[in-house]
């Protein structure tokens, strides 16, 4: 008489078993996707907090009483691996202070994840940039390109001081030259930290370019 009531008990705590296993098992194989979303994200936000970080305090040091705001465009921020551990920061910003009205930069900067460090902070003002370059003697100067003349030399600085800590450039230093008549220079002034943590230096820089096509011919430095 008692036979099938156990029979039925069994059935019953089997199926309750293997209802647990299953839950179990499908919550275990969903669990490391959230995981793995929330770190991938982290490194990308430490990046451009640092980097950005770096940068206001580069601008503050080059410029003084003249930034003491820096602000930065959130949606201008660009971020780009350069190697397993490094990520290129790219972005926009304006600086004011001591009355003056707001100067807009653009910077770029690397973020190393595994020491937490920055390096190769550059920074350009770019309130002059929309007016046309001037016109030196015969010289077409149109095609001149004031930022290609700094990443160029941004690059040889760089190459000179493979840990170089900041690079900053003065838009108000640079000076146009007619060199030939299919030639011209562009000059300027700037300042650069040869290694983190040592003190600012002031250089001298002078591109060479093709007027006619706007070809950058030669970069040259000097501290």
């Amino acid at each position: 008489m008692n036979t099938p009531l156990r029979l039925t008990s069994l059935l019953m705590l089997w199926l309750g078993a293997s209802c647990s296993v299953l839950a179990q098992t499908e919550t275990g194989a969903s669990a490391p996707k959230t995981g793995g979303g929330e770190a991938a994200a982290t490194p990308a936000a430490r990046a451009g907090e640092r980097c950005e970080a770096a940068v206001a305090e580069t601008i503050k040091a080059m410029r003084g009483r003249s930034a003491d705001e820096v602000q930065f465009s959130g949606a201008k921020r660009a971020l780009s691996p350069m190697t397993d551990d490094e990520t290129g920061v790219k972005g926009e910003g304006q600086y004011a202070g001591n009355g003056s009205s707001p100067m807009p930069f653009t910077y770029s900067c690397a973020f190393n994840a595994k020491t937490g460090a920055t390096s190769g902070v550059v920074f350009r003002d770019t309130g002059k940039r929309r007016s046309a370059p001037e016109q030196v003697g015969d010289a077409d100067l149109t095609h001149i390109s004031p930022e290609a003349c700094e990443t160029a030399t941004a690059s040889a600085l760089k190459q000179k001081y493979p840990r170089v800590g900041r690079i900053a450039f003065g838009s108000d230093s640079r000076r146009v030259r007619s060199s030939a008549a299919t030639r011209a220079s562009l000059e300027g002034q700037g300042g650069v930290e040869r290694a983190p943590g040592m003190s600012s230096v002031p250089f001298t820089y002078r591109c060479e370019f093709e007027t006619r096509s706007g070809k950058l011919l030669s970069v040259q430095t000097r501290e």
